[in-house]
């Protein structure tokens, strides 16, 4: 395929073990740069060699994290960014699609790409772990949520979690899914969602105090794109009981993913634990508040 005119903005820290599979499937890509935060696992020696830009980036804490730090500061020539975590790949009918995509005089801003999620081994069809974000998009016309602007722990918190992309002008959809597979392990994954269920926390707290998840954010609307109907959901579920066992439900029994066999019973637990863990650390923050002096 011929070069494509778009940078691949690949966010990584010690990802040696999914790296190359994810570089691989970015050749078509004019430019690609890896954001490193002091790999110790010869991640930027794999990227280099397969010829990528390595740009270290070091975190104080606020805005902007980085992803939104290396929009703002790298020296991208492209006029379209893609950005790729190092765990997942761009297949070639999607890069077919993106570049009709960006060829067309359509006047689209951004496009939202569905997150294929890869699981045990197995690639999902059922479960309802997928989801819609806006990952393309013209330079110049989009930028993360700006959310609560506290000094996390810059070695774990470094990147966006969850804030998803303010953009402007009308936004596109792209039918072909990437691929989400992370070869570190399950235990890696349970733990990058007990950091991610600390951040969470930490802004459902701020939302139930303050009605804010941020000073710039996504619009919560039922009828919206991807990201606008999942914001709205958000604040619906942080104010119900039992969530977790609804989130439980949702995945494994009303979305299918039973059909996934255990695979899919392990990914709808993990998905209730990880909701259970957040409304618990907003309770301790809860409860820390009340005791502090005011």
């Amino acid at each position: 395929m011929q070069k494509i005119d778009i940078a691949v903005i690949v966010a990584a820290r010690n990802e040696a073990v999914n790296i190359a599979k994810c570089l691989r499937s970015l050749e078509p890509a004019r430019e690609i740069f890896v954001i490193d935060s002091g790999s110790t696992d010869g991640t930027t020696e794999i990227a280099q060699a397969r010829g990528a830009r390595v740009v270290q980036f070091n975190y104080s804490g606020g805005y902007p994290k980085k992803r939104q730090w290396a929009i703002d500061t790298l020296p991208i020539t492209a006029e379209w960014l893609l950005m790729v975590d190092a765990d997942e790949e761009i297949p070639s009918a999607l890069w077919q699609e993106i570049a009709a995509a960006i060829a067309a005089p359509a006047g689209r801003a951004a496009f939202l790409i569905r997150k294929g999620f890869c699981f045990l081994g197995r690639r999902f069809r059922f479960g309802g772990f997928s989801f819609q974000a806006v990952l393309l998009f013209r330079k110049g016309e989009a930028r993360f949520e700006r959310l609560l602007d506290e000094a996390a722990d810059a070695g774990q918190m470094d990147m966006e979690v969850h804030e998803r992309v303010l953009v402007n002008g009308p936004i596109g959809t792209l039918a072909t899914p990437l691929v989400h597979d992370d070869f570190k392990g399950l235990a890696a994954y349970i733990d990058r969602h007990n950091r991610y269920s600390s951040w969470e926390a930490r802004h459902r707290h701020h939302f139930l105090r303050t009605g804010q998840w941020g000073n710039e954010s996504i619009r919560a609307r039922l009828f919206g794109n991807a990201q606008e109907r999942r914001r709205f959901l958000k604040f619906l579920a942080v104010r119900i009981p039992c969530e977790a066992v609804l989130w439980f439900l949702y995945h494994y029994v009303a979305r299918g993913g039973f059909l996934e066999g255990y695979p899919g019973y392990v990914a709808s637990r993990i998905r209730a634990n990880y909701v259970a863990d957040v409304r618990a650390k907003v309770y301790e923050l809860e409860r820390a508040m009340a005791k502090s002096p005011r």
